[in-house]
This record gives structure tokens, C-alpha cells and sequence, in this order.
């Protein structure tokens, strides 16, 4: 009986401590988790990226220019090898290589002393045939001579002058006279040597004038219109720029290329181009208005196409959130590109920078730049 007393009396004390031990454990883990929570929400959280500086350009309709390029050749109007049309021995040369000289300068004189001769006596028998035509045609109106001498007389003046004037086309053949005004060229003989018709003796070339040969597609056809303005560039002079006027279409297509030969008339009054230079032509058409054009830099090119990074935000002129957008460009203009879809008037788009800008990242505008169309120069 006191047995059972005792160990029913231990139950109560034992259940006591087992519940004070529970609930000592129950608030040690509250206590470990309410410190853990503090401690986290006492560490500061990571710093957002800082937005990243670029240089973007405002998207704006424009009116651009038109130009079918092509690449062609100058051509002087004037030029012809001089040579001479007879053989002969050179006398004299009167011309120094380069220099400008005036239409009907004398350049070369080739050995006439026989022709010269020649004509003295030609001359002389002239002077002869005149006195006896003189002389008959005083007589005859008094019947010492009749009319078929004075016929006779007249035949032989005449024909001892047309001998004078075939004698001077041979001397005048023994010069070789400037058929044009403009700059000769290489000199390729020497005094005294011997030439034969047609031996070179040096170009002449008129150079304030110059013709511009190209050609352009057939598809282009309609475009072209005699008095056109062609602008030409040679890499003999960079940056500048030629003008020029369209003379000459060609009626004709050529059947191996199908292209279509234009000339244009080029006013080089300083000498500046030369015939044989290859140049970069370019025929201007209307305009193309509303255009949207952006610097060439600012286009992304990859195995997916054509994309820029255009800003978005409230003020995307000053920062904003990246955007890449797909885009299909047109013609080069100078170092700016045409945009035909993609984007539209107002965008905002990053021409320096956007190699460090992912999409949906903060950039901050630094400068703002204009898409540049090269001006037209003379």
C-alpha cells in the first residue's frame, strides 16, 4: 500500500519537470529563430547596378537625298596624237613637254627646203602667166589677138597659181600645227630624226573640260534625264567633291551587261582631274522625305539580323530602361543609315555604349547626338 502511494505520488513531480524541459526547449527555438531573422534583416541588401553612361541620337523624319552611285572614268572632250602626215626630216621642234599652247601654234617643222624651192619657181611662172594675160586682154579688143589666146592665158595663170597653192599644202603638210588649245603631253622625238606619217610626236589634250563615262542599271532607266547633276569623287583628292552635268544617254543597252552608258559634261577649269582617271559617281534624284535615319554605329549587326538599343522611360532623352528592337536598314548615307522599320519618330536610340548595355538595364544619356547627312559640296 505505501509502495503504491509512493510511486503515485512520483507521477505529478515527473510530469512537472518534462513540461518545464519542453517548454525550455519550445523557447530556445524561438529564440534561434527570431535572432536568425533579426540578424538577416540587420544585413543591408545588395546595391542596385549603377545605369550606364551613353550617347544616344534622337530619331527624327528627315528629308535625305538620292543618288545612283556608280563608278566611272573622265574622258578630256578634246584630245588627238600629234603626228605628222608626211615623212620627213625634223628641223625644228618649237614646244617644250607640259606646256599650254593655243590653237595654230607651230610645234614641229620637218625638212620643206625642196618644196620651198618648188614654189619659187611656181611662183615665178605666175607672175609670167599674168603679164601674158594682162597683155592679151589689152590686145584683144583691138583684133591683135583673139579670143580663144586670152582663153588660152587665163587656162595658164590659173593653172600656174593652183600649182602655188599645191606646193604650199605640201610645206603646210611639213608643220605640224596645234589643232586645238590645251597642254601637251610626253615629247617622243628628237631634232633630226627621221619621221614617217603618222609617227607620234606628243598628245595634246584640252583639260578645262572633261567628259564622265558611267554606267547604271537598266532597272534605273527611268530615273535618267539629260541635265541631271552628277557629283564625282576620286581618291586623288579626298573630300572634295566634282559637279557635273548629264550631256548623253546612251540609246542603247549593252546586251552583256544590261547596263545603260551615261556621259556627263565636267567643268575643270583649274586642272585638277585628268582624262584616264577612275572616279565615284553619283547622279542625284529627288529626295526621299520622312526618313529616319540613325549613325551607322548605332546599328548591331548579328546572326539574327539588325538591331539598335533604343531607351524607354518617361525622359528616354535623358535615362531609361535598354531595349534591343529588331530593325531592317536601307541605303548609306555618309556614316548614317536609313531605318525602313523598327523604329519610329521620337525613339531614342544609343550610338556609343551599347556594347555594355543588356537588355532591361539602366542607361543614363550623356550626350545626345544628330544623325549627320554629308553636305553637297561644289
Amino acid at each position: 500500500m505505501n509502495d503504491a502511494t509512493e510511486r503515485t505520488g512520483d507521477s505529478p513531480f515527473l510530469s512537472w519537470r518534462q513540461a518545464l524541459i519542453a517548454l525550455a526547449i519550445v523557447g530556445l527555438i524561438f529564440g534561434l529563430f527570431f535572432g536568425w531573422r533579426s540578424l538577416r534583416e540587420s544585413i543591408p541588401s545588395q546595391a542596385a547596378p549603377p545605369a550606364v553612361a551613353v550617347v544616344a541620337t534622337a530619331v527624327t523624319p528627315r528629308e535625305v537625298p538620292i543618288a545612283l552611285e556608280a563608278i566611272g572614268s573622265l574622258r578630256a572632250v578634246q584630245e588627238v596624237t600629234l603626228a605628222p602626215e608626211v615623212a620627213g626630216r625634223v628641223t625644228a621642234i618649237a614646244f617644250r613637254p607640259g606646256a599650254h599652247v593655243s590653237r595654230g601654234t607651230a610645234l614641229v617643222q620637218l625638212y620643206d627646203a625642196p618644196e620651198q624651192a618648188d614654189r619659187a619657181a611656181a611662183l615665178a611662172r605666175v607672175r609670167l602667166a599674168a603679164a601674158q594675160l594682162a597683155r592679151t586682154r589689152f590686145l584683144v579688143p583691138g583684133g591683135a589677138e583673139s579670143q580663144e589666146v586670152l582663153q588660152q592665158r587665163q587656162a595658164e595663170h590659173d593653172q600656174a597659181a593652183a600649182a602655188v597653192r599645191q606646193l604650199d599644202a605640201r610645206i603646210a603638210q611639213k608643220r605640224i600645227i596645234a589643232p586645238l588649245s590645251g597642254q601637251l603631253g610626253v615629247r617622243r622625238i628628237n631634232l633630226g630624226q627621221y619621221l614617217n606619217p603618222g609617227d607620234p610626236v606628243a598628245t595634246l589634250t584640252a583639260i578645262d573640260q572633261l567628259h564622265a563615262d558611267f554606267t547604271v542599271p537598266q532597272q534605273d532607266l527611268g530615273k535618267l534625264r539629260v541635265g541631271a547633276t552628277v557629283r564625282l569623287a576620286s581618291d586623288a583628292w579626298p573630300g572634295r567633291t566634282f559637279s557635273g552635268r548629264v550631256t548623253t544617254i546612251e540609246p542603247r543597252i549593252g546586251e552583256d551587261s544590261r547596263n545603260v552608258l551615261v556621259q556627263a559634261l565636267v567643268t575643270n577649269a583649274d586642272g585638277t582631274l585628268r582624262p584616264g582617271m577612275y572616279v565615284t559617281s553619283a547622279l542625284e534624284l529627288p529626295p526621299q522625305p520622312n526618313a529616319l535615319v540613325v549613325p551607322a554605329t548605332a546599328i548591331q549587326t548579328s546572326a539574327s539580323g539588325d538591331s539598335v538599343t533604343v531607351i524607354r522611360g518617361r525622359e528616354p532623352s535623358r535615362a531609361g530602361k535598354a531595349e534591343i528592337v529588331p530593325v531592317l536598314t536601307g541605303r548609306r548615307i555618309g556614316n548614317s543609315v536609313i531605318v525602313t522599320k523598327g523604329i519610329r519618330p521620337g525613339d531614342v536610340v544609343v550610338t556609343e555604349g551599347q556594347l555594355r548595355v543588356q537588355p532591361g538595364a539602366q542607361v543614363r544619356v550623356v550626350r545626345l547626338v544628330p544623325a549627320m547627312i554629308p553636305a553637297t559640296e561644289e
